[in-house]
């Protein structure tokens, strides 16, 4: 069975006002803090207990309430390019059908929900819980790749350094196969002077007999 909704909580909403008269509208403007875990975790996403503006329409219709909303708040991430952080608005839009459950004199489900209804929503004692709706709008209005700026250059692959603060920034590139060259000529080099440092100095005794 499912907990009962707690009318306390800012993200409980009562529709009692509006009855079961089909057409019946109700506008509702709130400011929620926002809930745990609101948005791509480890990604990007709204802090808890910072501020969500809510921008409702709660309409009645044959089936139960259609609501009609808008969520507007601050997120908070990393930028995937220079991993510097990024503070970016979002907006995001939703609209979800709560049900009217067949219910008993108390308000409550009658009747165990199938497992094929898990997606239905359903209203409960005439109110109903917009969390979950919420969550899954933030979700989809994040990027999954947040960046500070469409432009940004991002770290240097070999150092490090955030290009867009040296964007003269650059490494002598060498090919691989001739620095492995180079290194053996490097060798042979130093072979060779010590070769002729013996030589010299076999050269140098015999003169000296």
């Amino acid at each position: 069975m499912s907990t009962r909704l707690d009318h306390r909580n800012p993200l409980v909403f009562d529709t009692h006002e509006l009855g079961r008269r089909p057409g019946a509208l109700q506008r509702l403007s709130r400011t929620v803090d926002a809930p745990k875990d609101l948005g791509i975790e480890g990604v990007i996403g709204v802090p808890e207990g910072k501020p969500v503006e809510l921008e409702l329409r709660l309409e009645s219709v044959m089936e139960g309430v259609l609501v009609t909303g808008t969520a507007r708040a601050s997120a908070e991430g990393e930028c995937v390019r220079c991993l510097e952080p990024l503070r970016q608005e979002v907006a995001a839009d939703f609209q979800e059908m709560f049900t009217y459950p067949d219910a008993d004199d108390r308000g409550r489900p009658a009747e165990p929900v199938d497992d094929e209804d898990e997606d239905i929503l359903y209203l409960e004692d005439g109110m109903f819980d917009l969390e979950p709706v919420l969550r899954d709008a933030v979700v989809l209005a994040l990027p999954m790749q947040p960046v500070c700026r469409e432009d940004c250059a991002g770290l240097c692959p070999q150092c490090g350094i955030r290009l867009d603060d040296d964007p003269d920034h650059h490494h002598d590139a060498v090919d691989i196969r001739w620095a492995a060259l180079q290194g053996l000529t490097d060798s042979l080099g130093t072979g060779e002077k010590d070769n002729m440092g013996g030589a010299e100095a076999g050269v140098d005794e015999k003169q000296e007999k």
